[in-house]
């Protein structure tokens, strides 16, 4: 969740920022940005994810209406973290596989 929530995570436009990725384009999608807002909101990868997630918090993403939501009831915060673990542990997989497939890149 803390990698959702201040944008520290797997997330292309974070790692290009720390030397990382080469830049922060987002590797599920191709969008130019990957940030955690673009995972949370719009990312094509994670519609299943993220169509569980509004029907349980409701259809505004934005990162105030998120904290105000996980806040105020327990089923919310439970439904943002699923989400957050389902998606951040697959990002963070494939960014281990393009690890192992690109000897160049700065570790």
């Amino acid at each position: 969740m803390a990698q959702v929530l201040s944008g520290h995570g797997c997330f292309g436009e974070y790692l290009s920022r720390i030397g990382r990725e080469r830049g922060p384009r987002c590797h599920h999608c191709g969008a130019d940005q990957d940030t955690a807002q673009h995972t949370l909101e719009q990312c094509p990868s994670w519609a299943g994810e993220r169509r569980v997630l509004v029907n349980r918090i409701g259809g505004d993403l934005s990162l105030p209406s998120v904290i105000r939501a996980i806040v105020g009831s327990e089923r919310s915060w439970c439904a943002f973290a699923s989400f957050c673990e389902e998606v951040m542990s697959q990002k963070e997989a494939a960014e281990r596989v393009r690890e192992a497939e690109d000897p160049d890149r700065q570790p």
